[in-house]
């Protein structure tokens, strides 16, 4: 069974991650993303090459679901905070 640990692990692989949260039951997944490759990307665009680094995952339906509650650049989270 999938942890957040390992979900982290997939997404830190192929994102350059300065924050990353990840919380899940196993199965379905939340995650908090900010990386620096999301400058000058629409919201699509983020959660498009988010679902890319999983996608395997999801085929295999080893993950069955990641919900992306946030994914920012670093700068957006600063001024979140």
């Amino acid at each position: 069974m999938l942890t957040p640990e390992h979900v982290k692990q997939f997404l830190t692989a192929e994102l350059h991650c300065t924050h990353l949260e990840v919380e899940g039951d196993g199965q379905h997944f939340f995650a908090v993303i900010v990386s620096p490759d999301f400058a000058g990307k629409r919201l699509i665009e983020r959660h498009r090459m988010v679902m890319a680094v999983v996608k395997a995952k999801l085929d295999s339906n080893e993950l069955h679901a990641l919900s992306i509650t946030q994914a920012l650049t670093p700068e957006e989270w600063a001024q979140k905070a």
